[in-house]
């Protein structure tokens, strides 16, 4: 019979398993939690490791989470790599994929959410969308956006939002998501994420004893997570998480008092120490570490820290002298047993970057280095100091690598400098190679994770090389980072936090503890950074402009349209010939309704940046929503013809075509703009309006099926397929569509007129009359509603088809 396979992963995790020892006070606590029901008061829902680095921490969760395993629980684990209550719950969600309990609706709303946030990022400059009538009055959107907390006042830049701005605000950006849901996932996700995770882990808790999860590195993921988990366990604010749920957190300081407060009800806190003697001594015979002279240095030298003691203990010691003397620096005792001094030399050198591949060894050793660099990459992951992270990249421990760092920057300066500035290159490189495939404007490769991954490296590697040289740069691109949304601020943040503590710059230390605690606000953490950004002395003139113009965008997003003026007007007012503080006013101005102004801006960005594609494409644009199709569609070929694979250019070209009565050629752009971007919901529905006026109702029942897929909890989608249904004659279904459009979106003017047309063609003229009187009660301002009430009460007989 043929042997099982087993993959070099499980033997690797079996390896680790087995060399394992130690730490079974804290191993017994967690088993024994599981023979607890979850009302017994002794249960715990929350374990907190916590210890210097070094300690073992991660070791611990790794032998925590086979245990849950073990006893059939679903796990997750979650570390550093997460910026943000989105990532972490797409994490979470993969990991129980992986055990075969998908979390479907929660990767529908992370694909929404990610779908979302890119249109939000491209609408503050491009601006597309749905032409549908606004779906609120004034009042409504007002008490909506007060609700959601979307308009909030922080920093010394903001000023106070009365009334009117906030409605209007409001009301501009209900258009813009179409739904109150929409505005939430970009503006807030973890308040319109976390119910659809709590519900299905509810569902989960229906399939498995237990369900556990991990968040490892917590002092990294901390300042976002303290302000969600605490909320998650112990309020209802986002819905019930099922009581089989037990939370593991592992970092280096203890729970944060202010945001824990009373977790001793319902947590055990695991201090974890050095091991005792006892367990390095078991850890150093598992080795195969037994001559007491032996022990006794190892135990010594390494002060029982268990990654010291495994690393010593790797190298096989026969004598004393093979540890390390007593004078020997941490670095020797790592290094001592290590007799090539290339490799020594490269190990040291291996240091100074914060992730490791063939060819980062190789820009860390230099060209002229005496080991071939796949050989003393491959040799490196076998080091017990070097770890993989779960992207597959290797690292160094923090332990292990923290005195290398400080005895290189302080034994060769000159090397340090070199060495960082080689590192740079590389991923400057790398960088570059990437943005051969995004173009666009200031802030949008940010957005992309692969780009961004490679920046980061750049920018840490530059402020190492040189902190004071590099700071303004790096500020710089701290401005782009921040146009994209308040997580990857927080991954840019990081860079400077990491920055100044492996050089221990204070002048980098004081940016990084002020941009950790502006970002503590998942919301408005970038729009706070951009305001300390120009509080403070550190951006050239070109960089002030930059982050008026990055402040505009954030005030955009969160509706505050007016003040967002003003940023880009202080743009304009730095630099007047600056085409993006021109263009933001442009968009802002079409965004208040007022089309001449947003043309005149629109005109001066054309003479500042002459045949730029973008300052066509928003022309275009503009006029389309105008009404002026025949003068949009000029423009919108200039674009296209500069772009030619630009979808959003596509779809609203596309639109432009539609209105003036050319399905066919509309049909054919949007098709090309779904062909680029295959989850591009709005063009789906555009597209399934065109099919159903050529006859085709199968192919725009189709394209609204996938919208709803991309986004299901949309109303405007519902609405649509409505509208497809009555064409059809189909009033039944129809009124039971806008219906279900109507329960997503009670403000939904554009639903309640349509839905009126329905009942009047089955008969049930009064209910018709009551669902436009709800559209007008909704929207006062709703013509095409207020005409079709007075014609049937003129004509109360007639039903329309």
């Amino acid at each position: 019979m043929a042997r099982a396979r087993v993959s070099m992963q499980e033997l690797i995790r079996r390896r680790r398993r087995a060399g394992f020892v130690g730490r079974r006070e804290e191993l017994r606590l967690f088993r024994a939690n599981f023979e607890l029901p979850p009302d017994d008061d002794r249960h715990r829902f929350l374990f907190h490791v916590h210890g210097p680095a070094g300690v073992g921490k991660t070791s611990l969760v790794r032998e925590m989470a086979q245990l849950a395993r073990d006893r059939g629980a679903l796990v997750a684990y979650v570390d550093e790599g997460a910026i943000g209550v989105p990532e972490v719950l797409a994490e979470a969600a993969a990991h129980f994929a992986q055990q075969g309990r998908a979390l479907k609706r929660l990767e529908r709303a992370l694909a929404t959410h990610r779908q979302r946030s890119h249109e939000a990022a491209a609408a503050a400059v491009r601006e597309p969308g749905p032409d549908t009538p606004s779906a609120g009055s004034a009042a409504a959107a007002r008490a909506g956006v007060v609700g959601l907390g979307m308009v909030p006042v922080v920093g010394a830049l903001a000023g106070a939002v009365d009334a009117d701005r906030l409605a209007l605000g409001a009301d501009r950006l209900r258009a813009r998501f179409r739904s109150q849901e929409d505005a939430r996932l970009v503006l807030e996700p973890e308040r319109a994420l976390t119910p659809v995770f709590l519900e299905e882990l509810a569902e989960a808790a229906d399939t498995a004893p237990w369900l556990v999860l991990f968040f490892d590195t917590y002092e990294r993921t901390a300042p976002f997570l303290d302000h969600w988990l605490p909320d998650v366990m112990t309020t209802d604010r986002y819905g019930g998480l099922p009581a089989h749920t037990v939370v593991v957190t592992a970092g280096q300081r203890p729970l944060d008092p202010v945001h824990w407060e009373g977790a001793a009800d319902f947590a055990a806190d695991l201090p974890l120490r050095p091991f005792t003697e006892s367990e390095a001594r078991e850890l150093l015979t598992a080795k195969g570490v037994t001559e007491e002279p032996v022990v006794a240095e190892v135990l010594r030298l390494t002060g029982r820290l268990p990654v010291l003691v495994s690393t010593l203990a790797e190298s096989g010691p026969a004598a004393p002298a093979d540890v390390g003397d007593p004078s020997a620096t941490a670095v020797e005792r790592f290094l001592k047993w290590e007799q090539d001094p290339a490799r020594r030399a490269a190990a040291l050198s291996c240091a100074l970057p914060r992730r490791l591949d063939e060819e980062v060894v190789r820009a860390a050793t230099g060209e002229a280095a005496a080991i071939d660099p796949a050989e003393l990459y491959a040799w490196l992951r076998t080091m017990p100091f070097v770890r993989t992270d779960r992207t597959g990249a290797a690292r160094y421990h923090g332990v292990v690598r923290a005195p290398m760092l400080r005895l290189r920057r302080h034994a060769a300066p000159a090397l340090w400098s070199a060495v960082h500035t080689r590192l740079a290159g590389l991923y400057e490189r790398r960088r570059r190679a990437l943005e051969e495939e995004i173009r666009g404007e200031p802030g949008r490769p940010w957005m992309h994770a692969e780009w961004r991954a490679v920046c980061v490296e750049e920018l840490y590697h530059l402020l190492c090389a040189g902190p004071r040289a590099a700071l303004p740069g790096v500020l710089r691109a701290g401005v782009d980072a921040c146009r994209a949304d308040t997580a990857v601020a927080r991954a840019w943040a990081r860079v400077v936090a990491d920055a100044a503590e492996d050089t221990g710059a204070e002048h980098l230390r004081a940016w990084s503890d002020a941009c950790r605690a502006a970002l503590a606000d998942e919301r408005t953490g970038a729009l706070a950074v951009l305001e300390l950004l120009l509080s403070r002395p550190g951006l050239d003139e070109a960089g002030r402009v930059a982050a008026y113009n990055a402040h505009g965008l954030r005030l955009f997003h969160l509706g505050r349209l007016r003040e967002a003026l003003d940023s880009h007007g202080r743009a304009v007012a730095l630099d007047p010939a600056d085409p993006w503080g021109h263009h933001g006013l442009a968009v802002t101005h079409r965004a208040l309704g007022a089309y001449e102004t947003a043309l005149r801006h629109l005109d001066a960005a054309e003479e500042a940046a002459p045949g730029a594609e973008w300052v066509a494409r928003d022309r275009g644009e503009t006029y389309r929503r105008m009404g002026r199709p025949e003068e949009a569609l000029p423009w919108l070929d200039r674009a296209h013809a500069l772009h030619p694979r630009e979808p959003l250019t596509l779809g609203s070209r596309g639109q432009a075509k539609f209105t003036l009565g050319r399905a066919r050629e509309a049909l054919a752009d949007l098709d090309r703009a779904i062909g680029l971007w295959p989850d591009y919901a709005w063009a789906l529905t555009r597209r399934a309006r065109v099919r159903q006026s050529l006859g085709d109702t199968a192919g725009a029942l189709a394209d609204l099926d996938r919208a709803e897929e991309l986004d299901p909890d949309a109303a405007g989608i519902r609405g649509e397929r409505g509208d497809v249904l009555r064409f059809t004659g189909r009033h039944e279904e129809a009124v039971a569509e806008y219906e279900r459009a109507l329960a997503l979106d009670p403000g939904y003017a554009w639903a309640w007129g349509s839905r009126a047309l329905s009942l009047e063609a089955l008969g049930r003229t009064d209910e018709a009359l009551a669902s436009l009187d709800e559209a007008l009660r909704t929207d006062p301002g709703y013509t095409w509603a207020r005409e079709q009430r007075e014609r049937i009460l003129r004509h109360p007989e007639s039903s329309v088809p």
